[in-house]
């Protein structure tokens, strides 16, 4: 197993209890319950790695859990980005940097989709910016990875369900482990 992939599964042990932004779910829940809708919907091991470490900047920073509470953006998306490309290739580290712009682009684009935001969903996109205006649309469906990150992003809003069973992180390595590969080859 890769240095890399130990820091990862470590960082998930020491904080994954943490609570998930004010949701009924824990950091590592959600990871788990995004990775499983990913894998359910068919996506491919990179995509599944992506759900998995979407939220990992929440996981590297010092910042209480209630945070956006205290009007505070932790920017966990670009921590998490930071921290991946470097190990990862784009197709896994682009959707973690891109998933709060997509909401942001889903709430522009899909009133319906803002109605449904859970309340610390809502209170986060304040603090991100609240939705794109028409330049920020279109040049986010410029990106090339825009899909992805609107894919990752549904799955992150449906991945808060207490309780909900999901397999355990080992299950994910072979996905995570195959993700890292491709950035070494």
């Amino acid at each position: 197993m890769s240095s890399t992939l130990q820091n990862i599964i470590e960082l998930f042990r020491k904080h994954g209890d943490s609570e998930y932004g004010g949701e009924s779910v824990t950091q590592l829940e959600h990871a788990l319950q995004t990775a499983m809708l990913a894998e359910l919907a068919g996506a491919a091991s990179s995509l599944i790695a992506a759900a998995l470490l979407h939220d990992i900047g929440h996981l590297l920073h010092e910042l209480p859990d209630d945070a956006p509470g205290q009007g505070i953006d932790d920017l966990h998306e670009q921590a998490g980005w930071r921290f991946l490309h470097r190990y990862a290739p784009a197709a896994v580290s682009e959707p973690v940097r891109l998933h709060v712009a997509a909401k942001r682009y889903l709430c522009a684009v899909d009133t319906s989709y803002a109605a449904r935001l859970s309340p610390p969903s809502v209170l986060s996109l304040q603090l991100q910016g609240g939705p794109m205006s028409a330049t920020e649309v279109q040049d986010f469906q410029q990106n090339p990875w825009a899909g992805d990150a609107v894919r990752l992003r549904k799955w992150d809003d449906e991945a808060k369900v207490a309780g909900l069973q999901t397999p355990p992180l080992e299950h994910f390595i072979p996905a995570l482990a195959e993700s890292l590969q491709e950035k070494a080859s």
